[in-house]
C-alpha cells in the first residue's frame, strides 16, 4: 500500500483487478530469457497484476550453446503455473482466457525445422560464436553488416560446412518464433525479431529482396532447394494480429486443462523489441539500454548511418523503424557470479543473506570506490564478444602490484566490467553523429536504486532514465504489445505507449558526473590495452 492509499482503495482496485481477471480482460507476456523464462499479467491500463518465472541455463553442447526444446515447454508450463498461483493467492480467482497473450525471446541464433517439423539439429543460440566465415561472405556480399549471431549467418554456416541437415531445412525461425507457431500453428515474426534474422527494408517492412535474391543466387544447389523467403517467417508488425491460441497450444501452455483457446496473439517479438517498448523508446532520437545476461543498447534513427560498421547491427523497432544495435555478448552474468561468491561468504561467517540483499551492498560499495575503479581491470567474457573480435571468452580479473585492492574498487571494477564492451561500440554511433535525448535503461541491475544508472551515465556519457517498471522487463514489454492490438487501428505504438502506457509513469534521470566520466575513460582505455591479455586466456585456457 503507498502513502496515499487507504485500505478501501486497496479493496476497490483489487476487486476492479478481479474483475477483469475474470472476465478476460487481462493480457498475458511470456518472454524467454537467457536464464529466466518470466511470465506477466496486466490489466487494461498496462500494470503489472501477476507474475510467475522459471530459472534456467543454457548447455555448453559440443561446443554449442544451447537449450532443449523439452526445457523450453517445461519451463513455459512452469512460468504460467506460478504466475496462476499467484493470481489465485491474490485475487482469488483463476484465469481461464486473456484478452491477448504475447510471446518474447532471446533474438537471433538457428532453429530449422523439416517438412514435419521436427528439430534438425540442436537449437544454436545468440551466443555461438562459430560463424566468422558466413558473417563476413554475406557482410560483403550484401553490403549490410550480418552479425556472426544473426540466423542467416548461421544458415550459410552450415550451408558453407556442408552439414548434412541442409537439404532437409523446410523452415527457420527464432526461439520467439518457434514457441508462438507451436501455439498458434502460424509460421510468422514480429518486425523487430525478423530483422535479426535477415535485413529489413524498412520501406515496405519486410526482408530486403535485393539481399534474398543475392543470397538465393550465392547458394545455388548447395542450400535447401527452396527459395529462402519461403523458409523465413513471415513478417508481422505491432497491431497486428499474428493468430489465435488454438486447443493444442492452450494444453500446451496449460496442461491443466483450464485455459481456453482462442485468444489473439500479437507478433512474436525478440528481446531488444520489448526493450523498447518496456522503456517507451520506439521515436527517432530515443534509445534504451538492457542488461541481463546481454547487455545491448538500442538507439532509434532519425536517418541510415553513413557507414557499415561491423560493431553495429541494423535492426528495427516493432513497428519496423530503423535502430541502431550494440549488441554485447556479455553482460552481467559474471557481476551476479561474484555476487553469489560474497553470499557464500557470508553464509560461511554464520551471516546468511538473500541474493537481492547482497546484490544491493555489493552494488552500493560500487560507489566508494575511485572513479578509475583504482587500476583494477576486469573482464565479463563468458563467451565470445564479436565486438571485440574474440570467439571466445574467459573471465577475468587483472591488477597491477600498485592498484588499490579494496571491495568498492573492486565492485565499480565488475560493473564497469560490464559496461566496457558497450561503451567502445557507443562510441561509434557518437563518431556518425547520432545524437539521443536519453538513454532509458531496464533489467534487474537496475532495482538497486542509483548505482548502475549513475555508474553506465559516465560509461556512455549520456543521461540515463530509468522508469518505475525498470525490473518488469521484457515479459511487462510483450505484454504491452499484445495489449496494443486493441488499440492499433487508432493510434500509433508511439503514441500509445506515451499516452496510455506511460502517461503517469515515475522516471528517474541521472546526468553524468563529470569526474565518474574521466574516471570511466582512463578506466576504457585501461580494458582497450588489456584486451591482449584477454585475448592470451583465451588461447592458452
Amino acid at each position: 500500500m503507498t502513502e496515499n492509499e487507504t485500505p478501501e482503495g486497496v479493496e476497490e482496485s483489487k476487486a476492479a483487478t478481479r474483475g477483469h481477471i475474470a472476465a478476460g480482460r487481462t493480457t498475458l507476456g511470456i518472454e524467454l530469457g537467457s536464464t529466466r523464462i518470466k511470465a506477466c499479467l496486466i490489466d487494461p491500463e498496462g500494470t503489472p497484476v501477476a507474475g510467475g518465472s522459471h530459472e534456467w541455463e543454457n548447455q555448453f553442447v559440443d561446443r554449442v550453446w544451447t537449450y532443449s526444446l523439452e526445457a523450453v515447454w517445461t519451463g513455459l508450463q512452469d512460468a504460467y503455473a506460478a504466475l496462476v498461483a499467484d493470481v489465485e493467492a491474490s485475487y482469488g480467482v483463476r484465469p481461464r482466457t486473456f484478452a491477448a497473450i504475447g510471446v518474447s525471446a532471446m533474438m537471433h541464433g538457428y532453429l530449422a525445422f523439416d517438412e514435419h517439423d521436427e528439430l534438425l539439429v540442436p537449437f544454436r543460440t545468440w551466443r555461438n560464436t562459430s560463424t566468422g566465415q558466413a558473417s563476413a561472405e554475406l557482410s560483403e556480399l550484401f553490403g549490410h553488416n550480418i552479425p556472426l549471431r544473426w540466423s542467416i549467418a548461421h544458415l550459410y554456416q552450415a550451408i558453407l560446412d556442408g552439414e548434412a541437415h541442409v537439404p532437409a531445412i523446410a523452415s527457420v525461425t527464432t526461439l520467439a518464433g518457434y514457441v508462438h507457431r507451436r501455439l498458434t500453428g502460424r509460421h510468422v515474426l514480429g518486425v523487430g525479431d525478423a530483422s535479426g534474422m535477415f535485413p529489413i527494408d524498412t520501406a515496405t517492412h519486410d526482408y530486403d529482396t535485393r539481399m534474398l535474391a543475392a543470397f538465393d543466387a550465392l547458394v545455388g544447389d548447395r542450400g535447401p532447394g527452396r527459395p529462402l523467403v519461403d523458409l523465413l517467417p513471415q513478417v508481422l508488425v505491432a497491431g497486428q494480429e499474428a493468430g489465435r491460441l488454438t486447443a493444442e497450444g492452450a494444453a500446451l501452455l496449460d496442461p491443466s486443462g483450464t485455459l481456453a483457446a482462442d485468444v489473439p496473439l500479437c507478433p512474436p517479438e525478440g528481446d531488444a523489441g520489448t526493450g523498447m517498448v518496456a522503456t517507451n523508446s520506439v521515436a527517432p532520437r530515443t534509445a534504451n539500454i538492457s542488461v541481463g545476461t546481454s547487455i545491448f543498447a538500442m538507439v532509434v534513427l532519425e536517418k541510415p548511418l553513413a557507414q557499415v560498421h561491423h560493431e553495429l547491427d541494423l535492426v528495427t523497432t516493432p513497428s519496423g523503424d530503423l535502430v541502431a544495435m550494440v549488441h554485447c555478448n556479455n553482460g552481467a552474468s559474471e557481476l551476479a557470479a561474484w555476487a553469489d561468491l560474497f553470499g557464500q561468504f557470508a553464509a560461511a561467517l554464520g551471516s546468511p543473506a538473500g541474493a537481492d540483499a547482497v546484490f544491493g551492498a555489493l552494488l552500493r560499495e560500487a560507489l566508494a570506490g575511485d572513479a578509475d575503479g583504482g587500476g583494477l581491470l576486469a573482464y565479463n567474457y563468458l563467451s565470445g564478444e564479436p565486438i571485440t573480435g574474440l570467439t571466445e571468452g574467459r573471465p577475468l580479473f587483472v591488477r597491477t602490484p600498485d592498484s588499490r585492492l579494496t571491495l568498492a574498487n573492486f565492485m565499480r571494477t565488475q560493473v564497469y566490467g560490464a559496461f566496457g564492451t558497450l561503451s567502445l561500440g557507443m562510441r561509434i554511433l557518437a563518431g556518425e553523429g547520432v545524437e539521443v535525448d536519453a538513454m532509458y535503461a531496464h533489467g534487474g541491475l537496475f532495482r538497486t536504486a542509483g548505482v548502475a544508472q549513475r555508474l553506465l551515465a559516465a560509461a556512455v556519457d549520456a543521461p540515463v532514465a530509468v522508469g518505475s517498471a525498470a525490473g518488469e522487463g521484457g515479459a511487462w514489454g510483450i505484454a504491452v504489445l499484445a495489449s496494443y492490438l486493441g488499440a492499433a487501428h487508432e493510434q500509433d505504438l508511439g503514441t500509445y505507449l506515451s499516452t496510455r502506457i506511460f502517461a503517469r509513469a515515475q522516471v528517474d534521470v541521472v546526468e553524468p558526473d563529470p569526474h565518474d566520466v574521466q574516471g570511466y575513460a582512463a578506466y576504457l582505455d585501461r580494458y582497450v590495452a588489456g584486451l591482449a591479455v584477454e585475448r592470451a586466456a583465451a588461447d592458452a585456457l
